[in-house]
């Protein structure tokens, strides 16, 4: 009797203890069912490309870039790529994977986003640390700049260097992807047709040196804002066409006041739904 009693309270306790946690979390696949961490790394590891969205401000999802690389690093061959780093800056990203400059020159030589330190010298690093490649796969923001104002005409004024920085001209493009239109309804029409241009330059370029520096037998892990390829469309179009043959896995964030309900409208968002709480502490 009395190891019955101190059972129920060990039960009892416990519940108590679960229900007083604030998880900082939760995933979700692309139906809205929770999903392991363990399940979409099992995925994530079968796949020829992972475009791992995020918010560029959540240190949740950060923190899971880099879990999840670290993981998927004891499973496969990486390559590591991101969008916060431009094509013309590959240079400098390879020499301080070398170690032929340090992070200070690093970030004199190369145009850096304000959050690199927090949130993507540990990716970087991992990669200097593991000898992988990092390949930075945006186009310069001068040029999707250019774009946003002359359109994709602007481009074929660049020089054959500048060219070798972004996708192949001339940039397909679908001006009835919804993501594009959605786009250029937020925006209240601002920025016109080229608005939508000025991403697709973007995603178009990611897309195509993901491609062309993808290996066979390995796997592509690529960091970008999830709104470059959410619901299957940007960058996750223009592999498509670069390659139909990727197997890609896609991961998206949301923010939810109450994290442990999925919102329906979020379903088919990607395979795999991050679920953070607002509150969330940003970092910066």
């Amino acid at each position: 009797m009395r190891k019955l009693i101190v059972f129920l309270l060990i039960i009892t306790f416990s519940g108590v203890i679960q229900a007083q946690n604030k998880p900082a979390y939760k995933l979700y696949n692309a139906k809205g069912n929770k999903v392991s961490y363990k399940k979409m790394l099992k995925k994530m590891s079968k796949a020829d490309v992972v475009l791992f969205g995020e918010h560029h401000n959540n240190p949740i999802v950060h923190w899971l870039q880099y879990e999840a690389t670290k993981d998927l690093h004891a499973q496969r061959k990486l390559i590591l790529g991101a969008e916060m780093f431009e094509a013309d800056n590959q240079n400098e990203l390879n020499d301080y994977l070398a170690g032929t400059i340090d992070a200070k020159a690093l970030d004199t030589l190369a145009r850096l986003w304000n959050n690199f330190k927090t949130d993507y010298k540990p990716l970087v690093d991992f990669a200097r640390d593991s000898t992988l490649k990092f390949i930075a796969t945006n186009i310069p923001r001068r040029f999707a700049s250019q774009v946003f104002r002359g359109g994709f005409e602007v481009l074929e004024t660049l020089s054959e260097e500048e060219k070798s920085w972004i996708a192949p001209l001339p940039i397909a493009y679908d001006e009835t992807l919804p993501g594009y239109v959605k786009m250029k309804e937020m925006m209240g029409g601002h920025g016109g047709d080229n608005l939508p241009k000025a991403q697709a330059v973007k995603d178009a370029t990611m897309g195509y040196f993901i491609v062309e520096n993808h290996e066979p037998n390995s796997l592509f892990v690529h960091y970008n804002g999830s709104y470059h390829s959410d619901d299957y469309e940007g960058i996750n179009w223009y592999l498509k066409k670069g390659n139909s043959n990727l197997k890609i896995s896609t991961v998206s964030v949301i923010e939810q006041e109450n994290i442990k309900k999925f919102n329906k409208e979020n379903k088919l968002k990607a395979d795999f739904i991050i679920v953070v709480p607002p509150t969330m502490t940003k970092t910066y």
